[in-house]
């Protein structure tokens, strides 16, 4: 069962990061910490243009979400929009504005984590490990 979860938040996380794509936010990375954090296994981050922007992309994407029957355990940052997150207990999407996206450096705190990045709606993964 575990297997089957750890497919579905990996399907879920990418799919988040594909809506933040299409959006047009930019520098999206998934983040895989499996085996790294005790709290949740992907992390989906990315940086929007807008307040306005972001909030309509975590929207999308608690939509999506409620299309695949998962449930959101948590929204933080919503109201002023530098930094929204959406707690999905296995994925947790993070979207800044750019300024707390440098502040934070979520990506430096896990550089230890396998990276998937989303480059044009494709999903890849990044080979410089």
């Amino acid at each position: 069962m575990a297997k089957k979860e750890s497919v579905r938040a990996k399907a879920f996380a990418l799919a988040a990061a594909k809506i933040a794509d299409g959006r047009h936010c930019t520098d999206i990375v998934v983040l895989d910490l499996k085996g790294r954090s005790p709290a949740t296994d992907y992390f989906v981050i990315a940086t929007g243009t807008s307040d306005r922007q972001m909030r309509t992309v975590a929207d999308e994407i608690c939509s999506a979400a409620r299309e695949r029957e998962l449930q959101r355990f948590g929204r933080a940052g919503y109201d002023h929009a530098q930094w929204i997150l959406l707690d999905f207990v296995d994925v947790v999407v993070h979207i800044f504005d750019s300024t707390h996206r440098d502040y934070y450096d979520l990506e430096l705190l896990w550089g230890d984590a396998e990276r998937l990045t989303i480059e044009k709606n494709v999903a890849t993964e990044d080979t410089e490990n």
